[in-house]
């Protein structure tokens, strides 16, 4: 059954993650805000520290913690707390101090995900130091991930992937590239594929980097595949087309993302129902948690309601993560949790920035630039739309031709 309360044995864990986000990414959030596409050298020995936590087996703040048991239930009644939970957790106060910066750790990109996700223990040894970045968003494809057009052609002993890229987190900085493409577009969902691309490959090319309304310290790219050779044995899983498990395989990688990214926007509607809590103080108006919210303050009673919308956010992330690290089934668990945390970080944060007046408006807080980290959060890994459509399925029992 799954507690309510953080396992004993990650506290540890969740104080060093506490500790590195108030001394290094809190104090450097505002810099690197200032100065998008700079890289935060300072990362480079938190990452190092990921790096250690998870060879360990003791999991960390980042992605490549990540890892499923493919399919196989638990029997034996035991409750595991494992490495999902753990990385959520480490997640959830990394980006308590800054979700851009977070994104920007080495080797903890979420292509790090899709690699432990999927690959095979040959592939996880191979690329185990790799600093990986996911990339699935198209032109003319967005949170629709079947309808990608970019191709993967069987050559002798490689791949030929051809087409472009976009919104891609780290795309300049990670040294290989997490590629979503189709054997066979005639084929449909079936024959989606990740592919590992390494930097340095021939035909692969960063066209831009884009600016944008938050999470500036992460750089986000534009790339374009033409007639990139890619060797058969970075296809991630297996290379057969099976139409009755569609693209399940890939789709592997969403299920423990998804709570991964629920995580951060769960860390920063902390860091902003915090920071209005002590602003609120500050003027004289205190929440009492004794007291029903109608006969409080205004300010007190919609602080409340955030505070409820964050702790159904909270619980639904550590249940998904849970769920995986007991190897049951958590697809609709981590939508649910996705979409919970995606919209509620959004009306958390933008109502904080109500709530304490002109603070909230100036860079005096770091409360506008929580505003405005938190709207990606609603969009990356599948929007809010989505993640309903996808709940909805589950729930009522729909395909995906049934329930568009």
């Amino acid at each position: 059954m799954f507690n309510l309360e953080p396992p004993k044995k990650a506290a540890a864990l969740i104080n060093q993650a506490y500790q590195a986000a108030s001394q290094v990414l809190r104090p450097i959030s505002r810099k690197y805000d200032r100065a998008e596409h700079a890289y935060p050298t300072e990362l480079e020995m938190f990452a190092a520290v990921l790096d250690g936590l998870n060879s360990s087996g003791e999991g960390g703040a980042g992605a490549s913690g990540l890892r499923g048991d493919h399919g196989k239930s638990t029997t034996d009644g035991e409750n595991r707390n494992g490495g999902n939970l753990r990385t959520v957790l480490g997640t959830i106060e990394m980006c308590w101090g800054d979700v851009g910066l977070l994104l920007s750790m080495p080797r903890q990109g979420l292509g790090n995900a899709a690699i432990a996700s999927v690959a095979d223990d040959e592939q996880l040894k191979r690329f185990a130091k790799l600093w990986a970045a996911m990339a699935i968003t198209e032109p003319d494809c967005g949170s629709d991930s079947a309808s990608i057009t970019t191709t993967a052609t069987p050559d002798g002993d490689s791949y030929v992937l051809n087409g472009e890229k976009i919104f891609v987190t780290s795309g300049q900085r990670a040294d290989a590239v997490v590629v979503w493409a189709t054997l066979d577009r005639s084929k449909g969902r079936a024959a989606i594929k990740s592919f590992v691309v390494e930097k340095g490959t021939p035909g692969f090319e960063v066209v831009r980097l884009e600016h944008k309304l938050g999470i500036r310290a992460s750089d986000t790219a534009v790339l374009r595949f033409e007639n990139c050779r890619v060797p058969r044995e970075n296809l991630l899983g297996s290379p057969e087309i099976d139409t009755r498990t569609s693209f399940a395989g890939v789709m592997k990688t969403f299920d423990n993302t998804r709570p991964l990214v629920a995580a951060m926007a769960v860390g920063l509607a902390r860091a902003a129902l915090e920071e209005t809590s002590r602003i609120l103080a500050e003027a004289g108006i205190t929440v009492d948690y004794d007291r029903p919210a109608h006969h409080q303050h205004a300010a007190a009673a919609a602080y409340l309601e955030l505070e409820a919308d964050y702790e159904a956010s909270y619980l639904l992330t550590l249940e998904s993560a849970w769920m995986a690290d007991n190897r049951k089934p958590n697809s609709l668990p981590a939508s649910m949790a996705k979409a919970k945390a995606g919209r509620s970080v959004v009306d958390i944060t933008l109502r904080c920035v109500e709530l304490v007046g002109t603070l909230g408006y100036t860079e005096e807080s770091l409360l506008e630039k929580w505003a405005r980290d938190a709207k990606i959060l609603d969009i990356f890994e599948g929007t809010q739309q989505i993640q309903q459509l996808i709940v909805a399925r589950r729930v009522l029992g729909k395909t995906s031709s049934e329930l568009k």
